[in-house]
């Protein structure tokens, strides 16, 4: 009798143990999915020694991949200089355009620096941080069938990439417009030199480049839709690092990163009749 209430003894103190610690570990669990929830702060990110950044890898000048296998570009230029002054390494994440959104979500990476367009759309899914780029649609067709207006292109193909302000802008304003959307830049632009398409839109920042490099094409259409902005985007409600991020924006402007930024990822890549300020935000 002795050795079974002994027994039945260490059975309620082990339950006791068990239930205890499944309460702790329930407060630990929620405390991480808090964190996880609203993306790393600034403090878990200096802890752990790594920013996670989501950039393009074929983009230039922007984001891209040399060929000895090192990144450039001007967003690359700035993550660079945000990860330097949080004394941290960077672990780049390549994404396509529609990928970015996911990315910050699944807690992928911490921060999106890839010519993202800040729309009141995207802002309901992430949150952007000041902007360092002014940019539009733009429109590149071959010189030989030169495209001048986007009434030009109904009942014609049109090569755009997935998860761009392009796409969505000629889906709402030019249905007549029979899109060929695609997962990557390089097979977009592939479609279009192999004449799949009539024309090529996207954001006129980046085709400004590609035509300076491609001189059997011509930006016909300049600006098309509204002015917009390009921004960094952090995990919706991730308040320590959008602070962090605006702060860095603001010492970044002021010191004239930004400009010289400009001229040693940009400028060379650009037509001579392109100056910053058509570019920078100030």
């Amino acid at each position: 009798m002795k050795n079974t209430i002994k027994a039945l003894s260490l059975l309620v103190a082990s339950t006791a143990v068990l239930a205890l610690s499944a309460c702790g570990g329930s407060g630990t669990t929620a405390s991480a999915t808090t964190s996880t929830n609203e993306g790393r702060t600034v403090e878990q990110i200096k802890k752990d020694g790594t920013l996670k950044v989501a950039t393009f890898g074929d983009l230039p000048p922007y984001g891209y991949v040399k060929n000895d296998g090192t990144r450039a570009g001007y967003d690359v230029a700035l993550a660079e200089q945000l990860a330097k002054d949080l004394d941290v390494k960077i672990s780049w994440v390549q994404v396509n355009a529609d990928a970015r959104v996911d990315a910050l979500k699944s807690d992928k990476v911490d921060l999106v620096l890839a010519n993202f367009t800040v729309t009141d759309e995207r802002k309901q899914v992430v949150d952007f941080a000041s902007p360092y780029m002014k940019v539009s649609i733009g429109v590149a067709s071959p010189k030989k069938a030169k495209i001048t207006s986007a009434d030009q292109l109904n009942g014609k193909v049109l090569a755009v990439n997935k998860g761009t302000t392009a796409e969505t802008y000629f889906t709402q304003k030019y249905p007549d417009v029979q899109q060929q959307k695609f997962d990557s830049k390089t097979q977009q632009f592939q479609a279009f030199k192999d004449g799949r398409a009539a024309a090529l839109a996207d954001d006129n920042t980046y085709l400004y480049a590609w035509a300076k490099d491609n001189p059997d094409y011509v930006v016909g259409i300049k600006n098309l839709g509204p002015d917009q902005t390009i921004a960094p985007a952090v995990k919706k409600g991730n308040a320590s690092l959008l602070k962090w991020v605006n702060g860095e924006i603001k010492t970044l402007s002021g010191n004239g990163f930004f400009e010289k930024a400009y001229e040693t990822e940009l400028a060379p890549s650009f037509t001579s009749d392109i100056k910053a300020e058509d570019v920078i935000v100030e």
